[in-house]
């Protein structure tokens, strides 16, 4: 199994996107422990904002084909993807427009454009300071998760699962009962990706 693990939070050590793909990558190693991981801390080593002139020599055009392939390659990409201001951060949407290229993880047909990375599965470690699950009232200002749902879909990816912490930034109590039940799915989420 190729193994791919993303972070992008800017938090370090106090992130809780990071804790939990940090766990979820131990639990998918755990049941394959011959799993090939090749990590990327979009944070630590940023990717240059895309750009549409690029020559073919500059080392962010290298980078960025280096991303795509390790994309296509993978069987389970794993990504820590935190709420910041009802999206996500700069730094996953500089690696999302890595990868997402007509002709290599997508395509425009007659009927619409197809998806050309199916077959692996995505496991996103979303955190949020507040309540965006469907039927709270904040829902609607939810671009995080209902975006990486659909740009995943567009690429191809039928598989996708979210371990969710939601509401850390309300008490500690509710930072420790969400990363608590977060953890809690980890292990089912694992077992399904193994």
């Amino acid at each position: 199994m190729k193994l791919l693990h993303i972070d992008a939070s800017a938090l370090g050590s106090h992130s809780v996107s990071r804790g939990l793909t940090t766990a979820i990558v131990a639990e998918l190693k755990r049941h394959e422990p011959a799993a090939e991981v090749i990590y990327h801390d979009l944070v630590a080593q940023p990717l240059p904002h895309w750009t549409p002139v690029a020559d073919a020599a500059d080392p962010a055009t290298a980078l960025g084909n280096q991303m795509l392939e390790e994309f296509l390659a993978a069987d389970v990409v794993v990504v820590g993807a935190p709420m910041y201001n009802f999206s996500i951060p700069s730094q996953l949407k500089a690696w999302i427009d890595r990868i997402t290229v007509a002709g290599k993880s997508f395509r425009y047909t007659a009927n619409g454009p197809e998806g050309l990375a199916g077959g692996k599965r995505v496991i996103v470690a979303s955190s949020r300071g507040g309540i965006y699950t469907e039927g709270s009232t904040a829902a609607p200002m939810d671009f995080q998760e209902t975006y990486l749902r659909a740009l995943f879909g567009f690429l191809g990816v039928t598989d996708i699962e979210f371990v969710r912490a939601e509401g850390v930034a309300i008490s500690e109590d509710n930072k420790a009962e969400s990363v608590k039940s977060a953890h809690a799915t980890i292990g089912v989420v694992a077992r399904k990706a193994a």
